[in-house]
Parts: structure tokens; sequence; C-alpha cells
């Protein structure tokens, strides 16, 4: 099944793309490459979702925030390719939590993201090389951010 066919089948809807903050593109395609920059966990209004993991936020709702990130990724892909058909692979992510110190769940908060690509696109494509780090603090405040890199169909 195709990504776009799997996303209407979970009634998966995309946000709109975020506009850049500051002097950078949400994404750049070079070659058979799409670089994705990084997003942070938006709200149904577009407001940006902050705290620290370990501390306001759960691991829970950092997951969730996690998989809010991924929809904004998935739609930065779409509005890069016209479809989400055109992705061969998900290759790298790097996934940031902005994190108490003494915080070891990273994985589990990111794997908000990584669960959302293995459902859209399945094992094969879906499934990536990652990273999942602490972070002291990130950029207004928010709880996670995640970039990636896709391997695209010509």
């Amino acid at each position: 099944m195709s990504a776009e066919a799997r996303l209407k089948q979970l009634g998966i809807t995309l946000p709109a793309v975020p506009k850049p903050v500051a002097n950078y593109v949400p994404y750049r395609l070079a070659g058979n490459l799409l670089f994705l920059s990084g997003q942070g966990p938006r709200d149904a209004q577009g407001g940006m979702l902050t705290g620290k993991v370990g501390a306001e936020v759960s691991v829970e709702e950092g997951y969730n925030r996690a998989r809010l990130i991924g929809l904004g990724l998935l739609a930065a892909t779409r509005d890069a390719l016209g479809s989400l058909d055109r992705v061969e692979a998900i290759l790298k992510v790097l996934g940031m939590v902005n994190a108490v110190p003494d915080f070891k769940d990273q994985p589990k908060v990111i794997n908000g993201c990584s669960d959302l690509f293995v459902e859209v696109f399945g094992d094969q494509i879906g499934r990536h090389a990652r990273s999942a780090v602490g972070m002291g603090s990130l950029p207004n405040q928010i709880s996670v951010e995640i970039e990636a890199v896709l391997a695209v169909k010509a």
C-alpha cells in the first residue's frame, strides 16, 4: 500500500508546513536526498509546545509531541516532493529532547516520530538510523526537536 493511501486509511491529516522563524528553509532537496529542517511540536492552532521532559512534560506526552513533529516532517516531505509516495527510504532521524539533567528516556520520546514513520511507510521504507539525545535547552524552550534525511525516488 502506498504511503498516501496508508495516511488516508489511518485517518491522518497532515498540518500546514510551518514558516521558518529564521534564515533557513524547511527542506532542501539535493539529488536523491531530502534534508528536512528540525521542527518542534505544535498544537492544533500552530502554537509551540514547550517544557522540559522529566519535569513539566511526561515521557508519554513527549512521545505524543514527537509524533506531532513527525506529522510536520511528513507535511514538509509532501510539500517538497508532491507526494509521500516518492520517498524511497527514511535514512536518518535526529531527535533532540529538552530534558532535565538526569533524564534517560530520550529514545522512548523520539519513538513517537519513529513509530509514525513505520506506520505510514512500513518497515522497509520507514525504519531508519536514529540518534536520540538530551539537550539542556532547545529554541523557545520547545520540548522536542526532530530533523530527518530521506532518500527520494527519481
